[in-house]
């Protein structure tokens, strides 16, 4: 059975900047300051989206963070089983480990690794 994607993060310089456009542009609201570790964003300059479902029900939770310093991105994470394990295999199967495990103030655990062409990936689950 596959797993699914239950987050999306847009990281950037100016997270207020960038809630309040994506605010503007979606009319999402967030819940600011956020529990998220110092490796994906400053832990106060981080807001978890309030979730939105579709018409049919379904929705990803979501965040807007960052701070000078955090290199400009957005990424969604796949729900995994044990995050080192994600990041071992995504090694071995080609792709580049780029952050975690880490574990955030919520205890929630995280890694970033790049596929084989690049692109940013993230994983969430237990350690």
């Amino acid at each position: 059975m596959g797993q699914a994607v239950v987050h999306f993060e847009i990281i950037g310089n100016d997270p207020e900047r960038l809630r309040g456009y994506y605010g503007d542009l979606f009319g999402w609201e967030f819940d600011t300051p956020s529990p998220v570790s110092k490796e994906v964003s400053e832990p106060g300059s981080y807001g978890f989206l309030n979730l939105i479902k579709s018409e049919d029900g379904t929705g990803i939770r979501g965040g807007v963070g960052g701070g000078p310093g955090y290199p400009t991105h957005a990424v969604f994470y796949v729900e995994v089983p044990k995050v080192e394990t994600a990041l071992r295999r995504a090694e071995k199967l080609g792709g580049t480990r780029v952050m975690g495990p880490v574990e955030s103030p919520n205890g929630l655990v995280v890694g970033h690794f790049t596929d084989p062409e690049g692109t940013l990936i993230g994983v969430a689950g237990a350690a």
